[in-house]
């Protein structure tokens, strides 16, 4: 039984673990920016201006609101995120797109720091201290020349974030894959690492293995638990029931037999029942010889 406790309890645990992963904002990465915009993508008010995107590389919803957006690394917290903002949720695998223009008031997407002065672009975590990635902005950048990761999501991040696996695209993709333009798809990279699908192959039996020996211990588990309930069950049952033979007198057969006799003989009048017998004990607690009904004297009276 502690072993199936333990089972159930590492099977919780997995699935909260996967639960949080799905919520986990350190899965976000910087994707793509552009410094200097002079005809490339506009904003809500048709304007121009520097812009960085923000990828989702989980396969979960993650809420960056509380997260903080700087270009100073001694200042984390320069710009954050606004909570409760329903667009701040980057569902997975998408990609979401900041503004830098220095004017915060015009929305949850406009940071209060523009790109043109800045050395570091830096994606910090809620707690204000974890940096979840950061990327050096490359000097000499042309106008409307973006600068973002081959793939989308892939290469160092974090403290140890060197830019590797970023270069100069010869294409802006706001908003949209970056390797979909120019580079090979997924699909295409997966076929040419397992070009006979074993590696597919070996994965989808080890997770329908991994669920068999789950619901395997899962249901054994339970099988036991419902028949230690029922054992108890009946124990408690056989306790309160149970009816010694010794303690019961020969009057209460006498009566069992009498009753009987007379249920089994077809002249013999009495109620018809579905086989239920009911005896009940009739207690008399005087003797009707002290009763004054059957004295044989009268009952004395006062004379005044």
């Amino acid at each position: 039984m502690k072993h199936f406790y333990k089972c159930l309890l590492t099977v919780w645990v997995l699935l909260l673990a996967v639960g949080l992963y799905g919520q986990n904002p350190n899965e976000l990465r910087l994707n793509e920016l552009l410094i200097i915009n002079t005809e490339d993508f506009q904003d809500d008010f048709g304007v121009h201006s520097a812009w960085f995107e923000i990828f989702n590389t989980g396969y979960g919803t993650v809420d960056i609101g509380g997260c903080y957006l700087s270009n100073d690394p001694d200042d984390l917290k320069k710009y954050t995120i606004p909570r409760g903002d329903i667009l701040t949720k980057i569902r997975p695998r998408q990609h979401i797109l900041f503004w830098a223009d220095n004017m915060p008031h015009r929305g949850s997407f406009h940071v209060n720091f523009t790109l043109e002065e800045s050395e570091v672009l830096i994606l910090t975590s809620g707690d204000g201290t974890t940096i979840i990635d950061q990327v050096t902005l490359p000097k000499g950048m042309e106008p409307n020349q973006s600068y973002g990761r081959t793939v989308d999501g892939e290469g160092t991040y974090g403290l140890d974030a060197d830019n590797s696996g970023w270069e100069i695209l010869p294409k802006t993709s706001p908003s949209t894959n970056n390797f979909s333009l120019d580079g090979k798809s997924r699909s295409e990279l997966m076929k040419e690492r397992d070009p006979y699908g074993w590696i597919m192959t070996l994965l989808a039996m080890s997770v329908v293995f991994l669920a068999l020996v789950l619901l395997t211990f899962v249901f054994k588990g339970t099988g036991k638990i419902a028949l230690n309930l029922t054992q108890r069950k009946a124990d408690a049952y056989g306790k309160t029931k149970k009816v010694s033979m010794a303690e019961t007198s020969g009057e209460v057969f006498a009566a069992i037999a009498t009753a009987l006799h007379m249920y089994a003989r077809e002249n013999e009048v009495h109620d018809i029942e579905t086989t239920i017998l009911t005896i009940e004990q009739v207690r008399r607690n005087y003797s009707p010889w002290s009763s004054k009904g059957q004295s044989m004297r009268k009952t004395p009276s006062a004379r005044k």
